[in-house]
């Protein structure tokens, strides 16, 4: 029987929504609206007869939603046909209070609202666009898949930062980590590749997109990533940093007057590979680096160093590695972010085939030469898939 829930994810000024079959994987349609709030917004769909896409002026989230679904009643499928068992919100922060998908109602809401201080560029998005869905589907079940919640296993000594004690639990500082649903995806596909329970397998994945994060995965459980507080701690990603010497913010404001918004500005949203090379976009870095240009060239390797990094204090903290994961993205058309990231690892059973690894039509496969003893995975994620089946989970619980 096939069951569908509609996934909705509500940013800042976009909202991205798929018609998921929960026990297929596939989406029958889906959609992609942005420049909410601007004059001129997009408006991208994709039904059974293809691709559409559209300008116009969308005002609010609820133009955005009311927009989506004349999209799926003019170009399919028709919502009117289908029985929708739910409706799945991605919300990106659910701090310390969730560690599992829950179904929404005005508590859950509230609870949210309080937790948008750690999120204020995405958790005030998600609740719109839930405030909107419920108004619109009110006699559908709403559920709440956190992007944090995968990480709540983490253990204490690794989400505990090295700051007074005090202020760390009155303002509920510590490592959070974000990609959990991605991570979780794909740790599973990688189990099925494996041939072992996911119980039994020991991952590195390597989500690597505009937003770039590494996370140590044993038996299903998140114990080490490197997004902390923010996402802004880690690897380098499209516009910012990752990890930095966190004096830079003290220095800036005494040698150049920088205020604190100044400084978060740049961080998050002006470095990374934006700063280094001025494009965040990784396949304008690729082409200028493949005309020979020495920024791209040092961004590219800036990139992959960080990476490299990662994996070895991975497996570290995991002791052996069955698979190291690429995914996202970059993770999963970048060759040769694959090859250099994983380079002169092999003596740690670490070794790329050069013809597999290039490769990018054959989804999901393993690139590991034939003597690795760690299978390099490369498997497409799907967040819909899984914030669908978390939400079935939910409702086939009440």
């Amino acid at each position: 029987m096939t069951r569908h829930v509609l996934v909705i994810n509500a940013g800042s000024s976009s909202l991205k929504y798929s018609l998921v079959d929960a026990e297929a994987g596939t989406a029958a349609g889906s959609g992609l609206i942005e420049r909410i709030g601007e004059p001129t917004g997009l408006v991208h769909h994709r039904g059974p007869d293809g691709t559409t896409e559209d300008q116009r002026e969308v005002r609010t989230h609820e133009d955005a939603l009311r927009i989506a679904l004349d999209a799926f009643a003019t170009h399919g499928p028709s919502l009117d046909d289908v029985t929708i068992d739910a409706i799945g919100h991605r919300v990106v922060h659910g701090g310390d209070r969730f560690s599992a998908p829950c179904l929404i109602d005005d508590e859950l809401v509230q609870t949210v609202e309080s937790l948008v201080p750690l999120a204020p560029l995405h958790n005030p998005a998600n609740l719109e666009g839930i405030e909107v869905a419920r108004r619109l589907f009110p006699d559908a079940p709403h559920v709440a898949v956190f992007d944090t919640a995968f990480h709540q296993t983490l253990p204490p000594h690794v989400y505990t930062y090295a700051v007074p004690r005090d202020l760390a639990e009155e303002h509920h500082i510590r490592r959070y980590g974000f990609h959990g649903t991605s991570v979780q995806f794909v740790a599973g596909e990688a189990a099925r590749m494996l041939g072992k329970p996911l119980e039994e397998c020991r991952l590195i994945v390597l989500h690597l997109g505009n937003g770039a994060s590494a996370t140590a995965v044993d038996a299903g459980r998140s114990v080490e990533t490197s997004m902390g507080f923010t996402p802004l701690e880690g690897l380098v990603m499209g516009t910012r940093s990752g990890d930095v010497d966190p004096a830079l913010p003290a220095l800036l404001h005494r040698q150049l007057g920088w205020t604190v918004d100044d400084v978060d500005r740049m961080l998050n949203r002006e470095s990374g590979l934006k700063g280094l090379v001025g494009h965040n976009d990784f396949r304008e870095l690729e082409r200028l680096r493949a005309e020979g240009d020495e920024a791209a060239g040092l961004a590219f390797a800036v990139y992959c160093h960080r990476i490299r990094k990662y994996v070895g204090a991975y497996l570290a903290v995991l002791g052996e590695v069955d698979a190291i994961v690429f995914t996202g993205g970059v993770g999963e058309h970048g060759t040769e972010v694959r090859a250099s990231s994983l380079s002169g690892l092999s003596r740690l059973g670490i070794e790329v085939d050069e013809e597999r690894n290039r490769d990018n039509d054959t989804m999901p496969r393993d690139v590991a030469a034939d003597g690795s003893s760690v299978a390099v995975l490369v498997i497409a994620t799907n967040e819909e898939w899984e914030i669908a089946r978390q939400s079935l989970e939910v409702v086939d619980a009440l």
